[in-house]
């Protein structure tokens, strides 16, 4: 069963080893070519993400040269992983192909300047993460411990985004910025979060999260993150589940999706280590949800949310 995953963090990872990894088979990758075709994965996300550590005067270069490293070494595979240039590209993928979506995770690298944006979304970003868990320009991270929502700067973003029929992506935002957030993207999505009822930890979404996510028929993508699966911090595939069930149960059935993390997080879901394991998973899930379930959450959800 073809396999839709809107997040991972190789390019990041691919940038801190400064040439010391291959894409093509490097196993300290979890995401890497070979990985992908084991997975049978038909689309991967890939984030731009910075360190937050990074100094402000070098965030554009060091996110321009990750937009370099993913169209120089990803989609250099004689054509087999092919970048998707707008989202309804992804029906009409040739057969044997695997879809490449680049994505950003804050806007830090921007600055003030719309410009950027526009630089940015030109190069192919299809996906935009006003934030990661940190205060920025455009609106407070779930971190923030002031809490506040987007300034007006976000909201512009946001605007935007929805004039190019851009994601917003929800995953990371305050609870202040998520619902300033999702009363104006025409095309929200959270790409990489869990249940909160489920799993405590702060990056989870709350039950009227989730419910406002399916209210406005918005993706979201269980990540595979075991810190954010169990309380207890280690976690298998069961654990995910219920996260999943928990969606269903809320009324997501056709609003689940996966979105891995893998290459951004230090510890895996117990046998759910990297890319090529997502067949085992199906495997799984097809023994608590029918067949038409599982393939909306692997493909077909995501392939009716495809902004028009």
């Amino acid at each position: 069963m073809k396999v839709i995953d809107m997040h991972c963090d190789v390019l990041y990872k691919l940038q801190k080893a400064k040439g010391r990894l291959t894409f093509q088979d490097a196993p300290e990758l979890d995401v890497n070519f070979e990985r992908l075709l084991a997975g049978d994965i038909l689309l991967q996300g890939f984030a731009i993400f910075l360190d937050p550590e990074v100094p402000v005067e070098q965030k554009w270069k060091k996110a321009v040269e990750q937009g370099n490293i993913f169209k120089q070494h990803i989609l250099h595979r004689d054509g087999k992983i092919k970048m998707l240039k707008k989202w309804t590209d992804l029906e009409s993928l040739p057969e044997g192909k695997i879809a490449a979506a680049l994505t950003l995770e804050g806007v830090e690298p921007i600055g003030q300047d719309l410009n950027r944006l526009e630089q940015v979304l030109d190069s192919g970003v299809l996906s935009v993460g006003l934030t990661w868990n940190n205060a920025n320009l455009a609106a407070d991270g779930i971190l923030e411990p002031r809490g506040a929502g987007l300034t007006q700067f976000g909201r512009e973003i946001i605007h935007r985004l929805n004039e190019r029929k851009i994601f917003t992506d929800m995953s990371h935002l305050s609870v202040k910025s998520f619902w300033d957030a999702i009363q104006i993207a025409e095309f929200p999505i959270a790409s990489h979060s869990s249940a909160k009822e489920v799993c405590s930890h702060v990056r989870n979404l709350d039950d009227d999260q989730i419910k406002a996510m399916i209210a406005h028929d918005a993706m979201i993508h269980v990540i595979f993150h075991p810190l954010f699966t169990t309380n207890s911090g280690t976690a298998d595939m069961e654990d995910v589940i219920r996260h999943i069930d928990h969606i269903a149960e809320l009324g997501g059935i056709r609003n689940i999706g996966f979105g891995s993390d893998f290459d951004g997080i230090p510890s895996h879901i117990k046998g759910l280590e990297d890319a090529s394991k997502y067949q085992d998973f199906i495997d799984v899930l097809l023994k608590h949800f029918s067949t038409e379930d599982v393939a909306g959450f692997a493909n077909q959800n995501f392939m009716n949310h495809l902004p028009r």
